[in-house]
């Protein structure tokens, strides 16, 4: 279907985003905060929790993006694919060495953890299994917590383990901003409930606040 020339998809959804989120509450949350990069962690539903959020950002988003999902072990990750069609922004799966760069959306791959050295560089690494999965998100989130500190925006969507909780909390003790999904709408409400319990997140949020919330850093 043709779109008019004065229509907008993405800001309409990020209208509708606004329409449903607290929006100064979100922006009480964010003041005086200025972040480098966003870390997101998933499993169960976790694709279908990212299309709600991450095709909003706006070409020109100035904030790297980087997401662990559990994946099945011995099978090529599609989901540079299945998202870069649908984003404003390069969509790619983070290589080794590769630098962090801003306005770029990156998804760790399949059979390797992913890391973010503090020269804010990726690192693949093939250590076992971390709650039974690899990529584990817990990799990600504590190498990006100490290699951006206070400047990092972690946030935990929907997941059948404990996989990212450690991770977030390692955010929050470094001065980052935590956010999890609120359980009660998760496909899979055990990953943000585990993080929740180790370690009070700054914002429990339902997926349209989230995405409002991504959409204020621009």
């Amino acid at each position: 279907m043709a779109t008019h020339p004065d229509e907008d998809p993405a800001r309409d959804r990020a209208t509708g985003a606004a329409a449903q989120a607290d929006v100064p509450a979100l922006r009480a949350a964010l003041a005086g905060r200025r972040f480098d990069a966003v870390v997101i962690g998933a499993s169960a539903g976790g694709v279908g929790a990212l299309l709600e959020i991450l095709p909003a950002l706006p070409a020109g988003y100035d904030r790297a993006v980087v997401a662990a999902l559990h994946l099945p072990a011995g099978r090529q990750s599609q989901l540079a694919e299945v998202f870069r069609v649908r984003m404003a922004l390069p969509v790619a799966e983070a290589q080794d060495k590769q630098p962090v760069d801003a306005g770029h959306v990156y998804f760790a791959g399949a059979d390797y953890h992913l890391s973010i050295e503090t020269d804010q560089t990726f690192s693949l690494s093939c250590e076992a299994p971390l709650h039974f999965a690899r990529p584990a998100i817990d990799f990600l989130m504590t190498s990006a917590a100490d290699a951006y500190g206070p400047r990092l925006l972690g946030i935990l969507l929907t997941g059948a383990n404990q996989d990212g909780a450690a991770g977030l909390a390692a955010i929050h003790r470094r001065g980052g901003m935590t956010v999890v999904q609120d359980p009660a709408e998760a496909a899979a409400p055990t990953m943000p409930r585990e993080a929740i319990r180790l370690d009070r997140p700054d914002l429990i949020l339902p997926l349209a606040a989230i995405r409002a919330l991504l959409l204020m850093l621009t």
